[in-house]
C-alpha cells in the first residue's frame, strides 16, 4: 500500500507545466490609471507624502519615469527597498467602547500606514497580477471575493446556478 507521501507526490506529477510569461516593464498608463483612483484624503504616511502631492509630482514625465524605473528594478532584482518596508502603526480605539486598557486588545483597531510611493507601486503590481490571473483562468469561475468586476449580482447568479 502506498504511503500518503507517495500519493501526494503522484498528484504533483499530474500537474502539467505551463509556459512561463516574462514580466513586462511597467507603463506610464498603468501608474497614471492607478493613481487616478486614489483618494486624496487619507492618514499621512511615514514619508509625509499625500496622494494629492504624488499626483502633482507624477504629472512630470521625468518623475514618473524614475518611479517606474525603481519599480522595474525592484521586480527584476526580486528586492524590495528598505524605504518601502518602513511603516507606522496607529492604534485607534473602536467606537462606543468604554474601557481602554492594555488587557483589552480587542477594543482597539491597529492601522498600518505605508509609504505612499510603496502603496502606488504595490497597487500597480496588484492590478497587473489580478489581470493576468483572470485572463489566464487561474481562478475558479465561482471565486468572487476580492476580484474586480465581481459583484454581489455575480455571486447571486453563481449561487442560483449552483442551486
Amino acid at each position: 500500500m502506498a504511503s500518503n507521501r507517495q500519493v501526494n507526490m503522484n498528484i504533483l506529477n499530474e500537474i502539467t507545466d505551463k509556459p512561463t510569461v516574462p514580466w513586462l516593464v511597467f507603463s506610464k498608463e498603468e501608474f497614471r490609471t492607478a493613481i487616478s483612483s486614489c483618494n486624496n484624503s487619507f492618514a499621512p504616511s511615514p514619508d509625509k507624502l499625500s496622494w494629492s502631492n504624488l499626483k502633482i509630482i507624477l504629472k512630470d514625465d521625468e518623475c514618473l519615469n524614475t518611479i517606474i524605473h525603481i519599480a522595474n528594478i525592484c521586480i527584476n532584482l526580486g528586492y524590495w527597498l528598505l524605504h518601502f518596508k518602513i511603516s507606522t502603526t496607529v492604534i485607534i480605539p473602536k467606537p462606543n467602547k468604554k474601557l481602554y486598557d492594555s488587557d483589552s486588545p480587542k477594543l482597539f483597531r491597529p492601522i498600518v500606514l505605508l509609504n505612499t510611493v510603496d502603496k502606488l507601486i504595490e497597487k500597480v503590481i496588484g492590478e497587473r497580477l489580478q489581470f493576468n490571473i483572470v485572463i489566464n483562468n487561474f481562478i475558479h469561475p465561482s471565486q468572487l471575493g476580492g476580484l474586480k468586476f465581481k459583484s454581489t449580482t455575480d455571486a447571486g447568479v453563481t449561487l442560483t446556478h449552483t442551486i
